[in-house]
This record gives structure tokens, C-alpha cells and sequence, in this order.
């Protein structure tokens, strides 16, 4: 049995929703890059971390499906979870912040996986959204209010592997910033909330509350 803690991360103001994440902390535990895969498969969050070492902070990132060199909402779960002022991915070295409650990380845009970011022109249009088939990964966004750059958001993964829509995206709302480069304040799915901004040196901050869900085995999964 393969222990795993379950945050949620992307919180909205008063702890409810978010993405949950699945974290395993003994990374050495399941060292293969197939065992990986097979236990995130088995556990079924759109992210599973894997520690493979705390104190310097390197992570390694799995959907159920494929290998992730960088994704936002698993790097600020993890960052929240470990206490560390920087994270080590495939993609390169994330920088994490605390400041009032939210866990915030710093990454590039170009360590983004593709998304196509598909403007609506009003948040109801968004909310009226279904679930496309398979396909490409779509975010669908909309201002709510343009001038003080809050968003609402939907993200379809476009994969036939159970995940119809991710609940709070960090990658896509790092995307999104890039684009149109000012900071935004990002509702997404059911409720979650996502913060972003450029930073100095082509950087984007993305980032948002954390809660820790629950610790488990493997055959524990369902009870998450």
C-alpha cells in the first residue's frame, strides 16, 4: 500500500472547492516511471506528485495518463505542503512564496503544456458551457469585469481519461496571464480561485489557497 496525502488547492475565499491533488511524499517508494504512472492512473486525480526529495524540493508530476515536466496547481499544492522556497520539475527551478494565507509560485509561461485559450464574450456564456469530446485541451474564459481583471473560467481537458473538467487550473491561468500580461483574479469550476501576475524577468505568479483533504493508502482511494 502506497501512502498519499489529498490536498486541495486553488481554494475559494473560506477553504470550499479547489482541485484536489493527489501527493505522494515518499517518492522512493514507487521509483519507476511506469510504477508512477500506474498508481497516478489508479488514484485518478488530474495531478499526482511525487517527492523524490523534500528538502530540496524536487517534484515529479503525473496525470493519469502522461508525464507532466510542469503544472501549476500540483507545484503550489506541493510548496504549501513542504515549506519550501522552491521547487526543482523537469521543466526548471519554481519559485514559492506565503503571503496572507495563499501559496503563490513563479514559473514561465514556455513551461506551460499547450492550451488553447478560447475567449467568450460573457461569464454566463461559460457557465452554459458542456463538456466537449475529446480532443484539444480547452480553457474557456470570460471577463467578469475587465477593468479590475477578474475572470471566469472553465478547463476541459480533452482527454478520454475520466477527467471531463479540471476544477482549478494554475497552468492555463498562467497562460492566460501571459497573454494579455496584467494580474488577474480567476474563478473557475464550481467556485475555485485562482491569483495571477507577471513578474519581473518574464516570469508569471500563480497562486491561491491550500487544504489539506486527507492522508491514505492506495486502498483507501474511494473515502478521498
Amino acid at each position: 500500500m502506497t501512502d498519499h496525502e489529498v490536498l486541495r488547492v486553488f481554494c475559494g475565499p473560506g477553504g470550499e472547492y479547489g482541485n484536489e491533488l493527489g501527493v505522494v511524499r515518499d517518492g522512493a517508494a514507487v521509483p519507476g516511471r511506469a510504477e508512477r504512472q500506474a498508481l497516478a492512473r489508479e488514484l485518478g486525480f488530474s495531478e499526482t506528485v511525487f517527492v523524490d526529495d523534500p528538502v530540496r524540493g524536487e517534484i515529479d508530476i503525473y496525470t493519469p495518463t502522461l508525464r507532466l515536466p510542469f503544472a501549476g496547481h500540483p507545484c503550489v499544492g506541493a510548496g504549501w505542503l513542504l515549506g519550501v522556497d522552491r521547487l526543482v520539475t523537469p521543466a526548471g527551478v519554481v519559485g514559492v512564496r506565503r503571503e496572507g494565507g495563499l501559496t503563490l509560485i513563479e514559473a514561465r509561461a514556455g513551461w506551460a503544456p499547450p492550451r488553447t485559450l478560447r475567449q467568450y464574450g460573457a461569464a454566463a456564456e461559460v457557465d452554459a458551457l458542456e463538456v466537449p469530446p475529446p480532443g484539444e485541451w480547452i480553457y474557456a474564459w470570460a471577463w467578469q469585469d475587465e477593468a479590475a481583471g477578474t475572470v471566469r473560467a472553465r478547463a476541459f481537458p480533452g482527454r478520454d481519461d475520466g477527467i471531463d473538467e479540471d476544477e482549478a487550473t494554475g497552468a492555463a491561468a498562467l497562460l492566460l496571464t501571459a497573454r494579455l500580461g496584467r494580474a488577474l483574479t480567476v474563478t473557475q469550476g464550481r467556485g475555485s480561485r485562482i491569483l495571477t501576475g507577471p513578474r519581473p524577468g518574464g516570469l508569471i505568479e500563480v497562486g491561491g489557497r491550500v487544504v489539506r483533504e486527507a492522508a491514505q493508502g492506495v486502498g483507501d482511494v474511494g473515502s478521498a
